[in-house]
């Protein structure tokens, strides 16, 4: 699969099928690849719902559980996928990134013999699975995704990254963890970036320091500061968890004779590093 004229071809030359939605804009840049699952009945009605102007939301694509794509958006265009967002010193994702949703329903749970999404849809024990979400303590049951699906979103997701030069595939649980909770723990995200990427599975993107910063305890300037810190500019790290503007960060070289240190800085005075 590849890009042309900024929509999705396949690799015999025919169009991936295009369904316009209303909602969308201009005046994109590109950055980041964010992965949503739909909460929907169907990808059919996922589809419908982003077309449809009453939503008010759109993505740049979709994929079925069958691995069925259909684009909505063209990807010089801002689709309203993201919502409230920030990463890295990015604020509202949607002028930021291109936005998947997989068909999915997300959350279950348990009714008798059977597991239920908020819509109602009925699900076996073969479409579930027990997981702790990242930004959660409580383990709960998810709709797992399928490996035709998974395998159409990483050729999707390959071919936008090569031809924008995206920076990172990120989740809207990342961007968004007060308000959001997919893709979730059901999707393999960080084996999925690293495919994308070609990083090490269990490393994320390297991010430097801007300036002299401050390390806490916690995810604001309400918890103490490290007394190790601060930090020196240009201070490689990396990051492990996003509460807010706020990043849980790891950091890669030693710091005031310190050489394992971990701690929360303020996500907008990171950059990627080169």
């Amino acid at each position: 699969m590849r890009v042309l004229a900024h929509k999705l071809v396949r690799d015999d030359g025919t169009a991936v099928p295009f369904v316009k939605s209303p909602n969308q804009s201009a005046d994109i840049q590109h950055e980041f690849l964010v992965i949503h699952y739909t909460a929907g009945r169907s990808a059919e009605s996922s589809v419908a719902w982003l077309a449809n102007p009453a939503s008010k939301a759109s993505a740049h694509v979709v994929i079925g559980r069958d691995g069925s794509v259909t684009q909505l958006v063209a990807f010089n265009r801002r689709a309203f996928h993201a919502g409230r967002s920030s990463w890295l010193g990015f604020d509202g994702l949607n002028g930021f990134s291109l936005g998947i949703e997989l068909d999915n329903a997300g959350e279950l749970t348990g009714e008798g013999d059977h597991w239920r999404a908020w819509f109602g849809g009925s699900y076996g024990d073969d479409e579930v699975t027990e997981a702790v979400h990242k930004n959660d303590t409580v383990s709960r049951h998810w709709h797992t995704f399928t490996e035709a699906q998974i395998a159409a979103a990483l050729e999707v997701a390959t071919a936008l990254v090569q031809k924008y030069g995206l920076k990172d595939v990120i989740g809207h649980d990342d961007i968004a963890p007060m308000r959001k909770v997919d893709p979730g723990p059901a999707f393999p995200l960080r084996s999925f970036r690293s495919r994308i990427m070609g990083r090490a599975e269990d490393e994320g993107p390297d991010h430097e320091t801007i300036t002299t910063l401050n390390i806490r305890i916690g995810p604001g300037t309400q918890f103490e500061r490290l007394a190790d810190g601060p930090l020196p500019p240009a201070t490689p790290l990396r990051v492990l968890a996003a509460q807010g503007s706020w990043r849980l960060v790891d950091v890669l070289v030693a710091v005031n004779g310190i050489s394992d240190m971990q701690g929360w800085v303020h996500g907008g005075f990171l950059r990627m590093s080169a």
